[in-house]
């Protein structure tokens, strides 16, 4: 990369670019092309095109010189062309006014939120409020309100492997090369996921008659912020769908072993009295409240020296630093 104002800065091996005018030369995009160039200098690299449009042509023209790169644009444009309506079918109101900014802003807003808030997930949170709602009200159920607070950590669980992964997401390796991609995109994922299922399940909770003396409705608050983030950090060595599963069944098991051992022993034990015993040994009191909210303190603070890790693969291989 030439620069104008200022020069390159050597640091060790690697070439970091200081701040200035600078601009990609025809050598720099020929090594970007072939792929031989670093992944500092490919992010900045791709950063400066993004407002640079000469550069944009520059590196384009080179990626457009590689005979395996042309064939792969040639066979996209024939797959396009053969998909798209014949010649003047398409209205030219469709391109003379486009669509409004907030319009364009909202759509941005939804692809970000992730794949979770525009699938099952949702409903799944909304028949889980709506079922304990109904069984309270509609069955006279005394426990549905400690059966809500022992479900509602595991939603958020969900909508965290639901919304990033290979496994989740179709363009998952498309974003995670993008510098908006990693722990970034993440993080935002996340924040949606929780900001629809904290109010809506401490909402239930509230509705929902406290019949059998169980904890207050938003006693889950605290395990459902660590479990969260107890997978962000879990999921930093082996992928946050894995890490879900590993903490939702952990949460599980604790909730109902007890439970079955109560019931099975005998002596006239319910089982929502038994799980409103456990959810106030485990979540209820200031003492597990602490504990909770220092777990997901430790938590976050594994992610964020972690956060590199988002930037790859789970347990892909990676190059040796040069």
């Amino acid at each position: 990369m030439t620069r104008r104002h200022s020069e390159p800065l050597q640091q060790g091996d690697e070439v970091q670019y200081a701040s200035g005018d600078w601009h990609v030369d025809e050598m720099t995009a020929t090594r970007y092309a072939a792929g031989t160039v670093s992944d500092a200098e490919a992010w900045s690299l791709e950063k400066h095109t993004e407002n640079c449009g000469n550069c944009a042509t520059t590196v384009s023209a080179a990626v457009r010189a590689r005979k395996d790169t042309a064939r792969v644009l040639a066979d996209v444009r024939s797959t396009l062309l053969f998909a798209l309506p014949p010649q003047g079918t398409i209205s030219h109101r469709a391109f003379s006014h486009p669509q409004p900014r907030h319009t364009r802003l909202l759509g941005r807003a939804i692809w970000a939120a992730g794949p979770a808030l525009r699938g099952a997930w949702v409903v799944a949170v909304l028949l889980v409020c709506a079922g304990a709602v109904s069984l309270a009200y509609g069955a006279d159920f005394t426990g549905a309100r400690p059966l809500l607070l022992a479900l509602a950590p595991l939603l958020p669980l969900a909508g965290v492997a639901l919304s990033y992964g290979p496994s989740a997401d179709p363009v998952h390796e498309i974003t995670l090369a993008t510098p908006s991609g990693g722990l970034r995109l993440l993080l935002t994922r996340c924040v949606a996921v929780l900001a629809v299922s904290l109010p809506l399940l401490t909402a239930a909770g509230a509705i929902v008659p406290n019949q059998s003396g169980a904890p207050g409705p938003a006693t889950w608050l605290l395990p459902g912020l660590a479990l969260t983030a107890g997978c962000l950090g879990l999921g930093s060595y082996i992928g946050c769908s894995i890490a879900a599963g590993l903490l939702a069944g952990v949460w599980s098991l604790t909730m109902l072993v007890p439970v079955l051992l109560a019931t099975r022993r005998g002596g006239g034990v319910h089982p929502e009295s038994a799980l409103t015993e456990q959810l106030a040994r485990v979540a209820s009191g200031a003492g597990q409240q602490s504990g909770w909210a220092a777990a997901a303190v430790l938590c976050a603070v594994l992610v964020l020296l972690r956060r590199h890790a988002f930037d790859v693969e789970p347990r892909s291989p990676r190059a040796p630093h040069q």
